[in-house]
């Protein structure tokens, strides 16, 4: 059955990358794949007021299941408008986001079951084809009102179904041309971010190419670009991983300071799974290491949703700098009229 998103609440992306150009934020885009993640990662933006982008990948909707998944959607919108009115507080806009997809088909399915953004991931493909695609589905998805992600250069690492043996570093003098040719909204470069817990190898300074982020906002100054593969790795997450049976080693991630540096350029949107997996993980081993009696899986899933809690209050806060950012994004969203 084809639903459109405005039907389950949900918003696109185009009213929160315009506010964050001016504002000099970058709009957290969180990765879930059951309840307990959706439920922390709503109210933490809720309570810090910032915008969000609950995102999915391709293996995350096989496993919740497209139909589960749009009503995960709508019910995280119906959650927030019920606990901003008790909490007498401002609603925030959420966004539903296809992370990574892969081919058109798929981004057709996600425009018709409710999803108000989807990325088309062809940055694998050679560069005429990625445009080639990349047009195809943008073309789509603006017949519907949905925002579209495209992506320049190759990610390394492993995360569901997206994986890279090494970096493949955007060309910025390739981007004026795949932006105009391409219709995207948003677009995703290689800077040296990427996916899953092992980012950098061992010894090796972390750190990322502003450089070429910069050489791109030059090229396309006010276009919205994006980062994937930013988590940071917390280290206590890790260690308490490890001292709970875990073999997490050599596990590094992208410092925040540098993060903080390329929110307040032209990144309007950052994308962070893995640290969400590690302190969720983190929690639900030491509950079970330390009550080996425990089976009830709400107690070790709820204190790993609070875990979850506090660190998107901290990214929203003082990382991305989006907390407080939601009244100017909503009044946008309503119109002079209503504003």
């Amino acid at each position: 059955m084809k639903v459109h998103y405005a039907a389950l609440g949900l918003v696109n992306t185009r009213a929160m990358f315009a506010a964050a150009i001016r504002g000099g934020f970058a709009v957290p885009a969180y990765n879930f794949n059951n309840m307990e993640q959706l439920q922390a990662i709503v109210m933490a933006c809720l309570e810090t007021q910032s915008p969000v982008i609950i995102q999915v990948s391709k293996g995350a909707r096989e496993y919740a299941d497209r139909t589960l998944l749009r009503h995960m959607g709508q019910g995280a919108v119906e959650m927030m408008k019920r606990e901003a009115a008790e909490k007498g507080v401002g609603e925030i806009p959420i966004a539903l986001h296809l992370d990574h997809g892969d081919s058109y088909e798929l981004c057709a399915s996600c425009i018709e079951s409710g999803f108000p953004s989807v990325m088309i991931d062809g940055s694998h493909l050679p560069y005429e084809d990625n445009a080639a695609l990349t047009r195809e589905v943008a073309d789509l998805a603006h017949r519907h009102d949905v925002t579209v992600e495209g992506e320049l250069g190759v990610l390394a690492g492993v995360e569901d179904e997206v994986a890279a043996a090494a970096h493949t570093y955007t060309r910025p003098e390739e981007v004026e041309d795949f932006v105009t040719r391409t219709g995207v909204d948003s677009l995703a470069i290689s800077i040296g971010t990427s996916h899953g817990a092992y980012k950098f190898k061992a010894g090796q300074t972390p750190s990322i190419r502003l450089d070429i982020l910069g050489e791109v906002e030059r090229r396309i100054p006010g276009f919205p670009i994006v980062l994937h593969g930013s988590s940071s790795i917390p280290q206590e997450a890790v260690d308490a991983i490890n001292r709970y049976g875990g073999t997490l080693t050599g596990s590094a991630g992208i410092p925040e300071e540098q993060l903080r540096a390329a929110a307040r350029s032209a990144v309007c949107k950052i994308n962070i799974d893995s640290d969400g997996r590690l302190v969720m993980t983190a929690k639900i081993r030491e509950i079970l290491a330390l009550k080996p009696q425990e089976f009830d899986p709400r107690k070790y899933l709820g204190p790993a949703r609070e875990a979850l809690l506090s660190l998107y209050r901290e990214k929203n806060k003082n990382v991305l700098g989006s907390a407080g950012r939601a009244p100017e994004i909503m009044r946008a969203l309503r119109g002079p009229a209503l504003a």
